[in-house]
């Protein structure tokens, strides 16, 4: 799925990066990690649902939640208290994965 200008609003708006969309680490980190997220869904089983549905809305908040966490944590390093996955994410996540439809 190729990151379409109105969708990349939603995802900087997510990342309450839209006051640095000009930035060009910014512009370039965003597509990039928007991409792996998406490619992380397709090998997860998880395929890109049909647009104005529950299913789809879900799976655009787990992507989300995957770009702005990969933002968040870009260093190599992670210094500070660690805490586990949000729950709500991974069972997103899991209820994707067994509602999928066998193509």
């Amino acid at each position: 799925m190729a990151l379409t200008e109105e969708r990349k609003a939603a995802l900087l708006a997510y990342c309450k990066l839209t006051e640095l969309a000009d930035d060009p680490e910014v512009q370039m980190l965003i597509p990039a990690f928007y991409e792996a997220a998406v490619g992380y869904m397709e090998g997860a089983g998880i395929t890109e649902p049909a647009a104005d549905t529950a299913r789809r809305a879900q799976y655009d908040l787990c992507v989300n939640a995957m770009v702005l966490d990969a933002y968040d944590r870009r260093d190599i390093t992670i210094t500070g208290t660690i805490v586990a996955d949000n729950p709500a994410f991974r069972r997103m996540i899991t209820q994707l994965k067994l509602t999928e439809v066998p193509v």
